[in-house]
């Protein structure tokens, strides 16, 4: 895919209103990428400039494939774990027969390159020293995990039957500000928080002593463009490049930047995921470093761009 700024054919972006996706449109955009953005009608309306579809409707979507050409895709749109284990079929109906309608138009209208938002959930709970890479075996705990499992495998079926070219990118726990998440608050709370001048609580749901997987969603956003623009891809699964940080240490950090705030952990283990990744498929194939998210902490304390 060009990087000239030349490229007409916008990229398709689902859940553009989400955490992710709002990041990954402004990057688009920034490099000069045309971006059609799509997300649900509730969210899409709030955000200026998007398309409302639900990519369950086929017919809609088939519409949409219809009135223009689609040089790429990035398909972020999903209903969360928490929301998953609250409604399975509307989750079912969305992560997988919503996910099968875009390589079905994928396919049908010759767009290149699909790039899917997975996530490190696919492998599960694991033994708190073990590193995981992707030639582990998967398995996920809840339907969301289970989701994303089988849409890689769903994905490596059509590009070995019909050549589309799917890719998937394994996602940690995005930090940054603006998540809006009411049952992860703490993941833009660190971020967003620092600046204040009274005494603030942020609560981590898991013990002082445990590690966790942490990405920042500009760098997610940065890894999911690499993956759109490579002129070619050795794997169709990258691990995402994410920090194995210890809670404690994480409090430690946040509250000596500001004082005012107090860091409380909880009495919750990472149960779903892993604790340590081998992420050098992705950062060698493409020479992706990023900072550590205490420098990106300590950048955001200070008002200096991430």
């Amino acid at each position: 895919m060009p990087e000239d700024g030349q490229q007409t054919s916008p990229v398709l972006v689902t859940g553009a209103s989400g955490f992710i996706g709002r990041a990954v449109v402004k990057l688009l955009q920034r490099e000069g990428y045309s971006v059609l953005g799509l997300d649900r009608a509730d969210s899409a309306e709030s955000e200026g400039g998007q398309i409302a579809m639900d990519i369950t409707d086929g017919d809609q979507l088939r519409t949409l494939f219809q009135g223009r050409a689609i040089a790429g895709i990035i398909h972020l749109a999903a209903v969360l774990p928490t929301a998953a284990q609250r409604d399975p079929v509307r989750a079912t109906e969305v992560n997988v027969q919503g996910s099968l309608n875009l390589l079905e138009m994928a396919r049908q209208f010759g767009v290149r390159r699909v790039v899917f938002g997975s996530s490190l959930s696919v492998y599960g709970t694991c033994a708190a020293d073990r590193v995981v890479s992707e030639v582990d075996r998967a398995a996920p705990e809840d339907l969301y995990g289970a989701a994303k499992v089988y849409m890689e495998q769903l994905g490596a079926a059509y590009r070995e039957r019909y050549g589309v070219e799917f890719v998937s990118l394994r996602i940690g726990r995005v930090v940054g500000r603006g998540a809006q998440s009411s049952t992860s608050a703490w993941r833009s709370e660190i971020f967003e928080l620092l600046p204040v001048k009274s005494r603030t609580e942020i609560a981590l749901p898991y013990v002082a002593s445990e590690r966790i997987l942490v990405v920042h969603v500009e760098h997610v956003a940065e890894m999911l463009i690499t993956l759109l623009r490579a002129p070619e891809l050795r794997h169709s699964v990258y691990n995402a490049c994410c920090e194995s940080v210890v809670v404690g240490d994480l409090k430690q950090h946040v509250e000596g930047l500001n004082p005012n705030l107090q860091v409380t952990p909880g009495d919750s283990a990472a149960a779903g995921n892993p604790r340590l990744i081998d992420c050098s498929r992705f950062s060698e194939e493409f020479d992706f470093k990023m900072p550590s998210i205490f420098e990106q902490l300590q950048a955001a304390a200070g008002g200096d761009a991430l």
